[in-house]
C-alpha cells in the first residue's frame, strides 16, 4: 500500500494500545515504526529487475519483524521504562505495527515475501488497489483527530473504531474478488474456453469495478466485472508472444520475475528488444513493471548484465473517468485490447 496508508495505520493502532500513556507521542511513533519496512527501496540491488523482486522481502518477514520487535520491546523496557503499561502490552503493540505493514501490502497485487527466507512465492491476494481512500481515509481522520485533539478516552476508542471499520471495508473487497472470478468462470465455462490461470484485481482506486485475467495457451483474456452489471462480462483476447520467453530460459533475471509474479508476464518485440511486462500491475495499457531484457544483435538475442526498466507513459487520466463511468453502466465501452496494444507502440 502507499505510504501514507501504512503510517495512518501504524499510527493508529500505536494510539489505540499505547495512546493514553504515550499521548500524541504514540501516533508519531507508530507511524514512524508502521513504515519502516519500506526503508529497503533505498538498496540498490544492482538492476531494476532485482530492486523490484527484493522489495518486500528481509524487510518484510514475518520472522525478521516478530525478532526486532522482541529486540525493541526489550530495548525500551531497557532504557525508557515506563510503569504504566507492561512489557507484554509493549512488545503486542510494536509487533502489531510491524507485521500489519507487510500483511496490508500482501492484500495488494504486488507480492510480498512473508515467510523470507523461505521462498514460496510472494504472497499477493490483490483484492484491494494500492491506493483505496475508502480503506485509507478512517484511520486518517483518527489520526488527524488524536492529533489535534489528542488521545484522552475519545481520541483512543476513535483510534480503534477506525481500525476495526477499515479492516470490515478490507473483508468486502474478498467478496468482490469473488464475484468477479464467478463471473468471468461462468462465461468461460458457456465459451468453452479451458483456463488455464485465472488473475484478479481491482481497478485503480475502488472495488467495485474488477479486471480479471486469464491464461489461455499463448494468448489471455481480459474482462471487466463491475458489482452493478446485469449482463456477462465481456472477455476480449489480448495477443502477445509468449514464445519469446524461450530466448531468456538462460536469465536468472528471467527466471526470479517469473517466480515473483507467479508467471503473469507478457512478452513483446519492439524494434529490436525483447520487452517483458508484468500484467498484474496498474491497468490495461498501463503496467508500470516493464523490462528490456534483450536485443537482438546478429541473429540471436543478447542478455544485458544489468537489465533496465522502460519508463511507462502513465496514459490519458480521461481513462479513470471512463472506469468510473463503467462502474456503473455496462453500456460504457472500454477498448481493453486497443489500451493494451498500445504497450507496442514505442514511447
Amino acid at each position: 500500500m502507499d505510504s501514507i496508508t501504512q503510517a495512518v495505520l501504524g499510527a493508529s493502532i500505536q494510539g489505540a494500545l499505547l495512546g493514553r500513556w504515550q499521548g500524541r507521542k504514540a501516533l508519531l511513533y507508530g507511524a514512524m515504526l508502521g513504515t519502516l519496512p519500506d526503508l529497503d527501496v533505498l538498496i540498490d540491488y544492482g538492476d531494476a529487475v532485482a530492486d523490484m523482486t527484493y522489495h518486500r522481502g528481509f524487510s518484510h518477514s514475518l520472522f525478521v519483524l516478530s525478532g526486532f520487535a522482541l529486540l525493541l520491546a526489550w530495548l525500551f523496557r531497557r532504557f525508557r521504562s515506563s510503569p504504566g503499561y507492561s512489557t507484554q502490552r509493549l512488545f503486542w503493540t510494536l509487533w502489531l505495527v510491524l507485521i500489519t505493514h507487510p500483511i496490508l501490502d500482501s492484500f495488494t497485487s504486488y507480492g510480498t515475501q512473508l515467510f523470507w527466507p523461505l521462498m514460496p512465492t510472494p504472497t499477493a491476494w490483490s483484492n484491494i488497489f494500492i491506493i483505496d481512500p475508502l480503506y485509507s481515509i478512517p484511520l486518517l481522520v483518527a489520526v488527524l483527530f488524536g492529533l489535534f485533539a489528542g488521545l484522552g478516552g475519545k481520541g483512543v476508542r476513535l483510534c480503534g473504531c477506525a481500525l476495526a471499520l477499515s479492516s470490515v471495508y478490507m473483508a468486502t473487497t474478498f467478496a468482490g474478488k469473488y464475484m468477479a472470478e464467478h463471473q468471468v468462470n461462468a462465461e468461460l465455462q458457456r465459451q468453452g474456453i479451458q483456463a488455464e490461470a485465472l488473475f484478479s484485481t481491482p481497478t485503480p482506486f475502488n472495488s467495485l469495478l474488477w479486471r480479471v485475467v486469464v491464461k489461455d495457451g499463448a494468448d489471455y483474456h481480459e474482462a471487466l466485472v463491475s458489482w452493478f452489471d446485469q449482463q456477462p462480462p465481456t472477455l476480449e483476447r489480448i495477443h502477445h508472444s509468449p514464445q519469446l520467453a524461450q530466448a531468456l530460459r538462460e536469465s536468472g533475471a528471467h527466471t526470479r520475475l517469473a517466480w515473483f509474479t507467479d508467471n503473469w508476464l507478457r512478452y513483446d518485440r519492439l524494434a529490436d528488444q525483447l520487452i517483458v511486462t508484468d500484467i498484474r500491475l496498474g491497468m490495461t495499457g498501463y503496467h508500470p513493471f516493464r523490462f528490456a531484457f534483450a536485443t537482438f544483435e546478429n541473429g540471436q538475442w543478447k542478455i544485458p548484465d544489468a537489465i533496465p526498466q522502460i519508463a511507462v507513459d502513465r496514459g490519458d487520466y480521461s481513462r479513470l473517468k471512463l472506469l468510473w463511468q463503467r462502474i456503473w453502466d455496462q453500456s460504457v465501452e472500454i477498448p481493453l485490447r486497443q489500451w493494451a496494444d498500445q504497450l507496442n507502440r514505442p514511447n
